[in-house]
């Protein structure tokens, strides 16, 4: 499917060069002179190598066309990942660089993902946008700082590090934003 140079979005995967490659960061830029272009990082889906490259509007670039199916994350062996199709009970290895280096840590057992294929070859893996996670330390409140605009770091218990709200104590689960490891609320539960 053809779409504008100007329509591209984090997450997508466009058929460039040849090969597959994975937006990861767009940024929108007008320059004084001459037409406003797209400035996009991609990371090539096979081998891992990153390319910058400037999309115009007048462009169109091909978007791949992916499969996704629902998979269950099993379990880690190494520097590979277990997924299970629910339908058929079909298992699949994944690499870390498939899963993605950034989106291994918020991997919970049983946890439903969808995976995406191209042509019947898995190529990457959707997390879900949030994940209830325990806070392993957090420090302690500075007295005289306004609740409003203030957070503290704290350290989760898959070793990622984010800033929480001065009331989030150690021991208490919080949602976290997968796409970017930020705090979006007190988990429920």
């Amino acid at each position: 499917m053809k779409i504008n140079g100007n329509a591209i979005r984090p997450g997508m995967v466009i058929e460039h060069q040849g090969r597959l490659w994975r937006a990861i960061k767009i940024q929108h830029t007008q320059p004084g002179k001459g037409g406003a272009y797209l400035q996009v990082e991609l990371r090539d889906l096979r081998s891992g190598t990153k390319l910058n490259d400037r999309f115009r509007s007048s462009e169109t670039v091909e978007r791949a066309q992916l499969e996704q199916k629902e998979y269950q994350y099993l379990y880690a062996d190494g520097d590979m990942y277990t997924f299970m199709d629910n339908e058929t009970y079909e298992q699949i290895n994944l690499t870390a660089e498939m899963v993605g280096e950034e989106q291994v840590p918020y991997l919970q057992e049983s946890m439903i993902v969808i995976v995406e294929c191209h042509e019947d070859d898995p190529i990457g893996v959707q997390l879900p946008d949030h994940v209830t996670l325990e806070v392993s330390e957090a420090d302690a409140v500075v007295k005289g700082q306004t609740a409003s605009s203030s957070y503290k770091p704290a350290l989760l218990e898959n070793g990622i590090k984010t800033l929480v709200p001065p009331h989030i104590e150690a021991g208490t689960r919080i949602v976290i934003n997968t796409a970017d490891g930020s705090y979006v609320e007190r988990a429920k539960d």
